[in-house]
């Protein structure tokens, strides 16, 4: 399966899930990076902790995310959704100096996840106030609602990604962002 097919069956997926509900990958360029290892702590996001969230159509990122083999995961917009669903979309850049893969523990260590093969089933979203960790929502058949089978990266390149969680209650605004192999990430849901 290639990129296309994935957002293809993405659509899919979600229009079963939610009618009529649309989705898009916002797709940025442009990171900095020099480790090849993921981050210790927290990246912190371009602005500060009160101030408004910045979302898609803006510069900058929610937040940049170092992992592994010098991939950086760019997260652009984390919007609720009507159907009651938060979708966290953003970039994987390759900022190393050869082609990478996504390592497949971003897909987690759930049985049912696993067998639909490589993706970023992994992801949680943490609301910290309301002591509540979300994981990504699966369809009907256990497949994850997120971007799946990606293709080795080359050097320099991207490709746009998103996963799709339950929303925390309407007055949870700030989540911890984490996925497998990455580093954690505080970021603002909007809408």
């Amino acid at each position: 399966m290639n990129i296309r097919f994935t957002m293809k069956a993405r659509r899919g997926v979600v229009a079963v899930a939610v009618a009529g509900l649309a989705l898009s990958v916002a797709g940025c360029s442009g990171t900095d990076g020099e480790d090849k290892k993921p981050a210790a702590s927290t990246s912190a996001t371009k602005k500060g902790g009160s101030g408004p969230s910045v979302q898609e159509g803006s510069d900058d990122p929610l937040a940049e995310v170092k992992g592994e083999d010098g991939l950086i995961l760019k997260l652009t917009s984390a919007t609720r959704d009507a159907g009651g669903f938060v979708t966290v979309s953003g970039e994987l850049k390759n900022d190393g100096d050869e082609a990478a893969r996504v390592s497949v523990r971003t897909a987690g260590d759930e049985t049912e996840i696993i067998r639909h093969g490589a993706s970023l089933g992994g992801a949680t979203l943490v609301d910290s106030e309301g002591k509540k960790r979300y994981y990504v929502l699966r369809d009907t058949d256990g497949r994850p609602l997120t971007t799946t089978n990606m293709p080795r990266i080359k050097a320099g390149a991207s490709i746009p990604v998103f996963m799709q969680f339950p929303a925390p209650p309407a007055d949870s605004t700030e989540v911890t962002f984490q996925l497998p192999t990455f580093a954690s990430a505080t970021i603002s849901i909007s809408g």
